[in-house]
């Protein structure tokens, strides 16, 4: 998802370079043509061959089976309205009327699929980043009309969301292929709005290079994103974020999620090209429809605030008396009554390192795990309290809403 202002100053500035060639390239035509020692004097003209001819494989097949249901997903969102008059200028604006300080304006684009039709409605599936923080979301049809989208639920966890609009212009309506089923190696395309809706509806080939790539990262909410990913070298640029991701059947096995551009933020960082990320669409199914039912996913909650053992100063280790062989897990800074982990007897400055039988490093990794459990089911934990280990079985009664920490705190909490 990406706002595209300096792609037009780009285009721009390509089209007065040509130009001045063109201009260049005249004079010089000119000149010659005055002279006449540089004319072809042929009288056979260069012409176009008007043979036609009607290409079709198995890539332009699968783009014709799905590129319809391919939208551009625009959000919109408020933004206080600068002063534009001179009462403005000097403070004299009338405050006792009416009126709105803010107007909508379209903050940045993405791209969703059309994925069902249920009557008078129709449901796209999009990232949840492509739709955060939106106050509206308006959609572009590949017919190229705008209709309204209303966020029907989203999850920062996957990064997907759904959105309804009306299925009067809808003419067509994608389906889901099995990825579980996807070979390393077959053709890969992807459809989107690469910087944005001028660019609606390209196709970029390649293929799918891992069927399975732990993709962790935080969103611009700070809240956790983790998607067991399919990795393809098919182009994936800002804009392609909730775009399709489909097979020569043209059937969709993935929702374009993140690429990665770069190995980090320095300039002596290498750049990184061919490497974009994929939601397989088994998951996407999974998830869309609880959101389609209830708006979101309800995940079990533990009920702790904590910290990485690796970020505490040395000094502060060795006040929790851990053995030596401890080198990673998460210590607990705060446990929220009423939930599970108070229930289970977990307490402050305790250190998880495992659930189940998976090794815990970070609180991402206990996030990851905890998340694999559903609401209702009981857990086993490993911990450190007072340099012994102690173990617990935790009942998994209560959802991720139900944390209390204030917003500072969240950040390190396992929601």
């Amino acid at each position: 998802m990406k706002t595209n202002r300096k792609t037009a100053a780009t285009l721009l500035t390509a089209g007065i370079i040509g130009g001045a060639v063109a201009l260049g390239g005249n004079a010089v035509y000119d000149h010659f043509n005055t002279t006449g020692t540089a004319l072809n004097t042929s009288s056979t003209a260069t012409k176009v061959d008007n043979t036609a001819y009607k290409v079709t494989s198995d890539t332009t097949k699968a783009i014709s089976k799905v590129s319809d249901a391919v939208v551009s997903v625009i959000n919109y969102q408020k933004a206080p309205e600068s002063g534009s008059s001179i009462d403005d200028l000097f403070g004299d604006r009338d405050n006792t009327k009416k009126k709105d300080d803010t107007k909508e304006q379209p903050a940045a684009e993405g791209s969703g699929v059309i994925y069902k039709k249920d009557g008078d409605t129709a449901y796209v599936v999009t990232n949840n980043h492509v739709v955060d923080g939106a106050s509206s979301l308006e959609i572009l049809l590949s017919n190229g009309n705008k209709v309204k989208g209303t966020l029907v639920g989203k999850d920062a966890y996957s990064d997907l969301a759904v959105i309804k609009i009306s299925a009067k212009d809808v003419a067509k309506v994608a389906t889901f292929g099995d990825s579980t089923k996807l070979t390393v190696g077959e053709p890969a395309i992807a459809i989107g709005s690469p910087l944005g809706s001028q660019y609606a509806n390209s196709a970029t080939e390649g293929i799918i290079s891992s069927l399975s790539r732990q993709v962790i990262m935080k969103n611009e909410s700070n809240e956790t994103v983790n998607i067991n990913a399919l990795q393809t070298d098919a182009a994936i640029n800002p804009g392609n974020s909730g775009g399709a991701l489909i097979n020569v059947e043209g059937q969709v096995i993935g929702i374009n999620s993140s690429k990665i551009s770069a190995t980090g933020a320095s300039s002596s960082d290498v750049s990184v090209e061919g490497m974009g990320f994929a939601i397989p669409s088994n998951d996407v199914v999974s998830i869309i429809s609880k959101l389609e039912k209830d708006g979101e996913i309800k995940r079990p909650a533990l009920g702790v605030q904590m910290l990485d053992l690796a970020s505490i100063s040395s000094q502060n280790q060795d006040q929790l008396k851990l053995p030596s062989s401890v080198t990673a897990g998460v210590v607990i800074a705060k446990v929220q009554d009423g939930l599970p982990a108070a229930a289970a007897g977990l307490k402050k400055y305790d250190v998880i390192t495992k659930i189940g039988d998976t090794k815990i490093t970070s609180g991402t990794e206990l996030q990851t795990a905890l998340y694999k459990y559903n609401i209702g089911d009981s857990m086993k934990i490993t911990y450190y309290r007072d340099g012994k280990e102690s173990t617990a079985t935790i009942k998994l009664d209560n959802t991720s809403d139900k944390l209390k920490f204030d917003d500072a705190e969240k950040k390190n909490t396992d929601k």
